[in-house]
């Protein structure tokens, strides 16, 4: 017992010296631990912990690999197991390595926290929720666990549930940035009620000259945007956008002629479809984010027979596998020039059956078509259609300006190369003149009955009349439930998860002309790329 006493206080020990950042120590410690045999579970384990801490998930998985040999119940091992190949791109695995571990019971908040955002990110977030509520309950001041409650809530359509959570969130820590540009989000901001001083308040503390905080920024200054749009000053709110991306801007430079060759070799893929799998089943929707893709996918997962797998990264995740190219990207030449050589027949059939399995609560297993609405597969198209000649794929169009202006409004993913452009009006509309280029090189050579695009106007003005000719266009009868799709019930983990649980409103349509003259260099880059601007 008194050999025990000592194993517990040196790990205890390597364990507070892990959360104060103090890993060198910690990590001696361990080993110290492991040399004498002392609990080399719990030893593995907190290495493995320091491990995701230097970002090297390859590592994590190889500790909890050993410390699971010794003590297969170790559920803070199991839960960092999962988060090790979440971040290895290995979804699926990742998804069941968490709720095997949440069946067994786990009590520990971090456990179950971690296990959350595990499932959360797998698209699983009803049961992310569960997790993380059972976190809150043990510890109600716990701020970040109370954000990732309110982001899961979000998703699922509880409004009500995350804003209490975010503001259980602010009272534990007012100066949470996320939960409080969250809150923003929830509802229209108003003159007599709105968040403003408190934003600008922690956007200075994210400013310190000359060393910024590029995410706490980025969060905030939208934050702030988005409360200027709503109280109708749209030059304000224009303003802060550029002061919100300004240190993201300056920290990760954006070259056009990157994604140029992106494109251009994304276009290259696109042969006949020979050998391919031959399921009707996949439904892909497509185009630039913010654009009304996240419209469409409710409407038609509305239907009784279709069901939405949500934004799915498998069908890159797994070109990128398949090729074995070593980069370091998913999306890039490299791998798009070695993506000739595959095995299209088992790349499809691969895919349907994870698409299928990412369906939450199992209904994906049995729908008649169910749908990926991830927007980058607008590169994919061209080996899409040789995987699966029978998907629909359906392209999300939206006016020049509005397309642009949406994707420069929006909150990207602060360490996801793909949306760099995103950080500059400019940049935006050359990005835009790049999409337009390849939607149009697809439109050419693919057969219209199976690459359609859709106008997000058209779908404002004339719901039904689109909705019966894209359900024409994937092969299914009309579905009056199709035209509530506000009543749909299933989650949503996109910018628009708030929206969608309201009618469809007209209000984002021509929504550039509000800007005025702070729009001038989007203009510039669209009319220098050809590009037309309608009234």
């Amino acid at each position: 017992m008194a050999d025990l006493a000592i194993e517990n206080v040196t790990l205890r020990r390597a364990a507070t010296l892990i959360a104060g950042g103090e890993h060198r120590g910690a990590h001696a410690l361990c080993l110290a631990a492991l040399q004498k045999g002392e609990a080399p579970a719990q030893a593995l384990f907190l290495l493995a912990l320091i491990a995701a801490e230097h970002r090297n998930p390859s590592k994590v998985l190889e500790l909890t690999d050993k410390a699971l040999q010794i003590e297969s119940g170790h559920l803070g091992a199991r839960a960092q197991r999962a988060r090790a190949l979440l971040a290895l791109h290995r979804q699926a695995e990742a998804r069941a390595e968490a709720e095997a571990a949440a069946a067994l019971d786990p009590r520990d908040g971090h456990v179950l926290d971690t296990l959350g955002v595990v499932l959360s990110r797998t698209g699983a977030y009803q049961a992310a929720a569960a997790l993380f509520r059972r976190a809150t309950a043990r510890r109600p001041d716990h701020a970040d666990w109370q954000y990732n409650l309110g982001s899961a809530l979000q998703f699922t359509g509880d409004l009500a549930g995350a804003r209490t959570a975010y503001e259980a969130a602010l009272k534990a820590r007012p100066d949470h940035h996320r939960a409080l540009s969250s809150l923003v989000s929830l509802s229209r901001q108003t003159e007599a009620d709105n968040q403003v001083a408190a934003l600008e308040a922690l956007f200075d503390d994210a400013d310190p000259d000359p060393d910024p905080d590029p995410a706490r920024q980025q969060h905030l200054g939208h934050a702030l945007a988005k409360s200027f749009e709503d109280m109708g000053d749209h030059p304000t709110a224009l303003s802060w956008l550029e002061r919100a991306k300004a240190g993201r801007r300056r920290a990760a430079p954006y070259a056009i002629d990157r994604d140029k060759a992106l494109f251009e070799a994304a276009a290259a893929t696109a042969k006949p479809a020979t050998g391919g799998y031959d399921d009707p089943a996949p439904i892909f929707i497509v185009g630039l984010p913010r654009t009304g893709t996240t419209l469409l996918d409710r409407v038609l997962s509305s239907h009784p027979v279709i069901v939405s797998a949500g934004e799915l990264g498998d069908f890159s995740l797994l070109v990128k596998r398949m090729t074995g190219t070593p980069s370091s990207l998913v999306l890039d030449v490299e791998t798009f020039a070695a993506a000739d050589r595959l095995d299209f027949a088992a790349l499809g059939r691969t895919y349907v059956e994870r698409a299928r399995a990412a369906v939450e609560d199992g209904a994906g297993a049995t729908a008649a078509r169910v749908i990926d609405k991830m927007p980058l597969n607008v590169l994919n198209v061209g080996l899409i259609h040789r995987a699966l000649p029978n998907a629909r794929i359906l392209c999300l169009r939206r006016h020049p300006v509005d397309s642009a202006l949406s994707n420069y409004r929006q909150l990207f993913a602060t360490d996801f190369p793909y949306y760099d452009y995103a950080f500059d009006l400019a940049d935006a509309g050359r990005y835009y003149a790049l999409f337009d280029r390849l939607v149009a090189h697809w439109r050419a050579i693919l057969p219209p009955d199976r690459f359609a695009e859709v106008a997000y106007e058209d779908m404002v003005a004339d719901l039904e009349g689109q909705t019966r000719r894209v359900l024409d266009l994937v092969g299914l009868p009309f579905d009056p439930a199709c035209l509530a799709f506000h009543e749909n019930t299933s989650a949503v983990s996109t910018a628009s998860s708030v929206q969608v649980r309201s009618p469809l409103y007209s209000t984002s349509v021509g929504r550039w002309k509000r800007y005025g003259d702070g729009l001038q260099p989007l203009l510039d880059a669209l009319r220098a790329e050809g590009i037309d601007i309608p009234d």
